[in-house]
């Protein structure tokens, strides 16, 4: 029961510059207790995008021209920090599909992979070259093709890296384990039956 193959990325770029990106500042702890995901995607870099009284700071996530950005441009070490599944998600629930940055921590990885936030690293060449750009026309769409690790902006190509088993999980939809548990469903049902625990 493999879901759909992710094979690229389409949309625009918002970029949050800087390195080490910790998930306390993608999601501050005050959100964790949520009973549900639902709603995470507003909370994204909170602390960043609002002051004390709830206004908005303008944030890049916030300015119109990065309206509906599907793609997320960073630094190095990306995702650092605590270990929160909160922090992907809030990523992907305000609409990314994709991160570009440098590198990434390995936790957050593994949480965004299983959502199908797709996760590829550029160099710092690559990087500056596509901000210059996005900068310059901020309704450039930009491509990130899983098959070929290239991400592509108008003319320009970049070698991307993409974690071999991360791309493997999504050029195949294995990207959530929950998903491969419930194809085994069937078979696990069998072998409890056959050793006597069937309801």
């Amino acid at each position: 029961m493999a879901l759909d193959p992710i094979r690229e990325v389409r949309g625009r770029i918002a970029g949050v510059p800087g390195d080490d990106i910790d998930t306390d500042r993608i999601i501050p702890a005050r959100f964790l207790k949520c009973v549900t995901f639902d709603g995470l995607g507003d909370a994204l870099f909170h602390d960043e995008r609002f002051d004390e009284a709830g206004a908005s700071k303008g944030h890049v996530i916030d300015d119109p021209r990065h309206g509906g950005a599907r793609v997320l441009l960073s630094g190095d070490n990306f995702g650092c920090g605590s270990s929160r599944e909160h922090a992907p998600q809030a990523i992907q629930r305000a609409g990314f599909r994709a991160v570009l940055a440098g590198s990434f921590a390995e936790i957050f990885l593994g949480n965004a992979t299983t959502l199908g936030l797709v996760c590829a690293r550029l160099d710092a060449a690559a990087r500056d070259d596509l901000t210059r750009r996005v900068t310059a026309d901020p309704d450039l769409e930009v491509v990130v093709d899983v098959d070929t690790q290239v991400v592509r902006a108008g003319d320009a190509r970049y070698a991307a890296d993409i974690a071999p088993s991360v791309r493997e999980a999504m050029l195949t939809g294995y990207w959530d384990p929950i998903g491969e548990l419930l194809e085994g469903a069937d078979d696990i049902a069998a072998t409890a039956a056959r050793l006597g625990h069937g309801a």
